[in-house]
Formats: structure tokens, sequence, C-alpha cells
């Protein structure tokens, strides 16, 4: 039988979340009043100002400095701004994920739709992999497009009423969700030995995962993107998102990548992921501000 104190924590978790719902109801609501345009400018406009005054900031700065080093303080302030205005903007596109999706040439330029269309054609398994780059969800709405129904993995929010929010919003990118945890390799191999496609956002640390160097300083990085694509010699095609202006994007997808087998499981996708990490390392270095600095990606 449960406690007082445990009804009482109950009962205040609940009026949390239904006051979290609330918030998150009317921010949906009054971004899609605005259109996709304009809920990208008004995210953006609220975040640059605010985000740098959070205390999340400070850690920001930290790993920018020690990331690129040539920068100086006005510049690392700079892509912390922007970091923080393309978040805002993400969130502000992700009421009209609905919307771009049907207008996608309005939204998006692709470049590399060969590389997509060859792996949706070869009648085999297949991995798309991304960062948290620009709007990453592009990426999920790009694949559906050449009928590449990707398995991929959510975290979901501890409360179930936002939850049925991004449920319906994501809804636009098509494919299977399989939640975060011991459910997501299993769900992913499955997907593989059926033959169907995976989709990856690999730039996440993992505490269960190994120290690969990333922007010169070792990051815990998970190797199931190396451990499926060595194990059952399926092709990962990277997928990037440049931001152009407000709900507008260019998505590039580079040629397919295989790589090589020594018989070394373990060390083979550690040379994978050193490879992979490399690759996002150059994208961030290109242009910083488009990436997600606010994920805790190294220790302090």
């Amino acid at each position: 039988m449960a406690t007082h104190s445990q009804l009482r924590r109950k009962l205040n978790r609940l009026v949390l979340y239904r006051l979290e719902a609330v918030l998150a109801w009317i921010f949906i609501k009054s971004m899609r009043l605005l259109g996709p345009v304009a809920a990208s400018n008004t995210g953006g406009f609220i975040m640059r100002r605010l985000g740098p005054l959070l205390p999340s900031s400070a850690r920001m700065r930290r790993a920018v400095a020690r990331a690129l080093p040539a920068l100086d303080g006005p510049a690392v302030e700079k892509v912390v701004r922007q970091a923080w205005d393309n978040l805002g903007r993400t969130f502000g596109e992700y009421v009209h994920l609905d919307h771009i999706a049907a207008h996608y040439a309005d939204h998006v330029d692709l470049v590399g739709a060969e590389h997509l269309q060859a792996l949706a054609d070869d009648g085999r398994a297949g991995i798309v992999f991304t960062g948290h780059f620009a709007n990453w969800e592009m990426c999920g709405i790009t694949a559906s497009r050449f009928g590449l129904d990707l398995t991929y993995v959510f975290r979901r929010p501890n409360n179930p009423y936002v939850a049925k929010m991004l449920a319906r919003a994501r809804a636009a990118l098509g494919g299977h969700m399989v939640p975060k945890g011991k459910e997501a390799a299993r769900g992913l191999v499955d997907a593989v030995r059926a033959g169907n496609h995976i989709g990856l956002l690999i730039d996440q640390k993992l505490n269960e995962g190994i120290p690969v160097p990333f922007l010169g300083r070792d990051a815990m990085t998970g190797t199931l993107l190396a451990e499926l694509a060595l194990r059952y010699d399926i092709p990962a095609v990277p997928l990037r998102v440049i931001r152009l202006g407000p709900a507008r994007f260019r998505v590039e997808a580079l040629p397919p990548l295989r790589f090589a087998r020594s018989g070394d499981m373990r060390a083979d996708a550690a040379v994978v992921m050193h490879q992979l990490n490399d690759l996002l390392g150059d994208w961030v270095r290109e242009d910083p501000g488009q990436w997600m600095w606010q994920h805790r990606r190294w220790p302090d």
C-alpha cells in the first residue's frame, strides 16, 4: 500500500505534468498560428537572448573554447549565441514538420539524392546517420521521400502528455520508433535482420560506449553503428543538414561508407567510430554555430 508521502509525490508529479502539458499546448498552438518561417524566427529570437543567460551556457563556453582553441572570447560567445538561436528555431519548426514534409521543395535543397535512391533500391538493409546539426529532423523527412522506412531511437519524455504531443509532431517523419534503453539495440538489430533501414544520431554521449576522440578530446561514443555495419556488411550513408535560413535547409547525402574488417570486432568498431567522429568534427569546425553544444558531449 502506498504511503501518504508517496501519494503526495505522485499527486505533485501529476499536477506538474499537467502544467507542463498546458504550457506545451500553448507553445504548439502559438507556433502553428505563426507558420514555419515566423515560428522559426520567433524561436530563434527568444533563445538567442534567453539561452546565453542560462547556467548551461557556462559549460557550453568551456566546450567551445576547448574544442576550437583558435577562437577568442567574442568568437566563442558568438558560437554559443548561434547554437541557442538554432535550437530555438528548431523548436519553432518542430510543430511544422508536417508542413515542411508536404512542401519539401520549398524548404529543402537536396544534394546527393542518388545515394539515398541507391540505398533504397539495393534490396538490402542499410544505415542513415547524422548528428545534431541545424534541424536534424530533416533527415527523417528526406529519407521517407525515397521510401526509406527508418527505424530510429527516441527518448520518451517522462511526461506522458507531452510525449503524445511530440509523437503527433513526429508523425511527419514516418518510420518506426524504438525507445532509448535496453529495447533500442534489440529493435535496431531486428530491423537490420529483416532487411530494413535504420537511422542513427551518433554524436551524443553514451556512458556504455568507448572513449573516442571528438574535436580533440575523448568522448564516450556508442559503437552500435559500427557493429551493425561490420557484422551485417551493410552501407552507412551520412546525411548532413545545413541551415540556410528560417525553415530553410540544404541536406547533403554523402556516398555510402563501407568499413574494413580484420576479424577483431572491438578493434574494428573503434576504428570506424574514430572515422565517423572525425567526419562530424569536420562538420562542426566548418560551421560551429549549427551544432547542438547544449549536449554534455565531454566530461567537464
